[in-house]
């Protein structure tokens, strides 16, 4: 039966039936009813007893896991044997305890990720600067920028981590303006410039192509791509940015020519830390893992959408930005 309504009103015609049975039994056999009509009553509360046990009894498994679940343990599921209103809160239960479980287990490891992550450019940092102070290691200019670079990889954590706790609850807002977005891609380019300057940066953007967006916070995307891209490609190897208009959107592509993303990975690399293998995400190039991430949710944060798509060399990560586009040449 699918409704409790109807197991309880079929409970309360069998206890009506049973109690005139055995009154109409009693009478026939010339019993009194000071003594059958107790014993009706007795045996309608022990028929009560026997069938709201079963009905109840998902209530009771409830109460028990959710205790355990109090205790940090989401391990705990309730069987489900009925169809009515309390199996219904049984399966939701279980899907409930289900999310709890998987949010616990992503949680202990962000904080195991963000603890190896900040453990790897302290411990560093420390090692050069004891053996500066004890004299092992001369302060030439290469262990000072070595030093540098340690603290700016913690410092470029410690920004990420803040912009993902900040999206996560919400407390980012856009600010919405129009721009260019050539002279925009040609500046981020020449940033990319200064970290990387092995590969070979290549702009392609239409003339007069305009979008709207938060200028920062696509910063943030097109920073992230293009550190990913350069840390992933050979030496040498060529980075292309590509921008241009796609059914009433903005298409913004950047490939390089490193070994690429299995497909069987590329819906992964947008996760924090995700690693994959170590021919591409979280090489020891210096990645944190949640450059990405960071760009997936600024994407998201604008109604648009990225992804890995196929190429025939390299990785190729394109965005589309759904915001009306103003111009085109």
């Amino acid at each position: 039966m699918r409704s409790i309504k109807v197991k309880l009103g079929l409970l309360a015609v069998c206890n009506a039936c049973a109690g005139g049975l055995m009154l109409v039994w009693g009478y026939g056999l010339g019993v009194r009813g000071r003594i059958t009509l107790p014993v009706a009553l007795l045996i309608s509360v022990v028929m009560t007893q026997i069938l709201a046990h079963g009905m109840t009894s998902p209530l009771r498994e409830m109460t028990a896991a959710a205790r355990v679940m109090a205790r940090g343990d989401y391990r705990r599921r309730v069987r489900v044997t009925s169809r009515d209103e309390v199996g219904e809160l049984g399966r939701a239960f279980n899907r409930m305890a289900a999310d709890l479980a998987e949010v616990e287990q992503q949680r202990r490891e962000f904080v195991a990720n963000v603890s190896h992550e900040l453990r790897t450019p302290i411990t560093a940092l420390r090692a050069v600067l004891e053996n500066v102070a004890d004299g092992v290691t001369p302060a030439t200019s290469e262990v000072i920028e070595g030093a540098v670079a340690q603290t700016e990889r913690l410092g470029r954590l410690i920004t990420q981590l803040l912009d993902l706790s900040r999206v996560e609850a919400g407390a980012v807002s856009l600010d919405l303006a129009s721009f260019e977005i050539g002279p925009f891609l040609r500046a981020a380019v020449a940033e990319a410039r200064v970290g990387h300057p092995d590969p070979v940066f290549t702009v392609r953007a239409e003339s007069g192509l305009t979008v709207r967006a938060d200028r920062d916070r696509l910063h943030q995307v097109v920073a992230n791509l293009l550190d990913n891209a350069a840390r992933h490609s050979p030496p040498g190897g060529t980075v292309t940015v590509t921008a241009g208009p796609q059914a009433g959107a903005l298409s913004l592509q950047v490939q390089d020519e490193g070994t690429g993303i299995p497909a069987g990975e590329r819906a992964q690399v947008f996760e924090r830390f995700s690693r994959g293998s170590a021919s591409h995400v979280g090489s020891p190039g210096g990645g944190t893992g949640l450059g990405l991430a960071i760009a997936r949710w600024v994407v998201d944060l604008h109604g648009g959408q990225i992804a890995v798509a196929d190429s025939a060399a390299g990785c190729l990560i394109r965005v589309l930005l759904p915001q009306p586009i103003e111009g085109t040449s």
